[in-house]
């Protein structure tokens, strides 16, 4: 029983607690210091699932395709988090869904703060974050390359802020909602990139990458527009209470301090179009600039195919001759 309670730490999260409700007792969870227990569990779990992909997927594909360093290196990174982006998306999809997050978008800030978490999302919470921060024992293990290796850190430090603010400060329906949409885009856009490694000739999936991206940024930035100014303002307890998990909802009431918020959130995502149409623009005139010299190439092997005109008669030692024999030069006459 003790070696069965200690790998219940594990393997289950904790802090469990029955809530009444009107049909009865609902078991439900929330926060504490055990959970970085599971955490480190998962991030073994993480590992291994890890190394089978690698293994047992994008090692043979990358034997047939013969790709260069930089190349492979590319090809694993997006590999790897096309199978992780899949599975979040299906399961975060399916745990919004379930729970009524999409039917009812007033559940997104109704009775703020969300102490108590349904087993599944605090069980999707442990996963992500363990996931994110195995990917940093990885940097050493795929051997990444030093110059990849900041941009790298960048993405899993964002990602590790956003879900873990989401998850301590109790807006994990906000944050689900959210992650939704970022897997969304990120899957198509690594998706995209495996397309392009096996056809370079092959783009239309960064051209629905585009779409899709922009799209999810739409829905994002209303999101906040829509949770931040006009959900999380209403809330009934306007207090400060670590306790009961309210951190900053009274702050809300503040419209200068809401005004600030949006006006934050609102140039992020206009830096991130910024970066997002640079990227386009740069990739769409690398994309003309190869068809222009396509285009001169074929011109110039066009003129070397057609045939030159040859005089009549033919050469001997350089010397045009006639058919004859004789030299097709007329002779001088002798002056009288």
């Amino acid at each position: 029983q003790v070696t069965a309670k200690t790998a219940f730490l594990f393997i289950l999260p904790q802090y469990n607690v029955s809530v009444p409700t009107a049909d009865g007792e609902l078991v439900q969870y929330h926060y504490g210091l055990k959970d970085l227990v599971t955490i480190l569990f998962y991030i073994f779990i993480a590992i291994i699932l890890h190394a089978v992909v690698q293994e047992y997927a994008l090692d043979k594909i990358n034997r047939r395709l013969h790709l260069s360093k930089v190349k492979h290196s590319k090809f694993n990174e997006s590999g790897q988090l096309v199978a992780f982006h899949l599975t979040s998306m299906v399961w975060c999809l399916y745990v919004v869904v379930t729970e009524g997050y999409i039917s009812n978008p007033r559940s997104l800030w109704e009775n703020y703060p969300h102490v108590y978490l349904p087993f599944q999302v605090k069980f999707f919470y442990l996963c992500q974050l363990a996931y994110w921060l195995h990917a940093l024992p990885e940097l050493y293990f795929q051997k990444v390359r030093k110059e990849e290796i900041p941009r790298q850190l960048r993405c899993i430090a964002l990602y590790l802020v956003h879900i873990a603010g989401a998850y301590l400060l109790n807006l994990t329906r906000l944050g689900l909602i959210l992650l939704l949409l970022q897997y969304l885009a990120e899957f198509f856009f690594h998706m995209a990139r495996l397309v392009y490694f096996t056809d370079e000739n092959n783009e239309k999936l960064f051209n629905v990458w585009a779409v899709v991206f922009v799209v999810t940024r739409l829905f994002t930035l209303t999101l906040y527009i829509l949770v931040i100014g006009f959900g999380l303002p209403r809330v009934e307890s306007q207090v400060l209470d670590p306790e009961r998990g309210n951190f900053f909802s009274f702050l809300f009431n503040n419209i200068l301090f809401r005004m600030s918020v949006l006006l934050l959130v609102c140039l992020f995502q206009a830096s991130v179009m910024w970066r997002f149409i640079h990227f386009q623009l740069r990739r769409w005139r690398e994309y003309w600039n190869e068809q222009s010299s396509r285009k001169r190439a074929a011109a110039g092997a066009k003129q070397q195919a057609k045939p030159l005109k040859r005089d009549s008669g033919y050469h001997e030692n350089g010397v045009v001759k006639a058919e004859n024999g004789t030299s097709p030069r007329t002779k001088k006459l002798k002056s009288p």
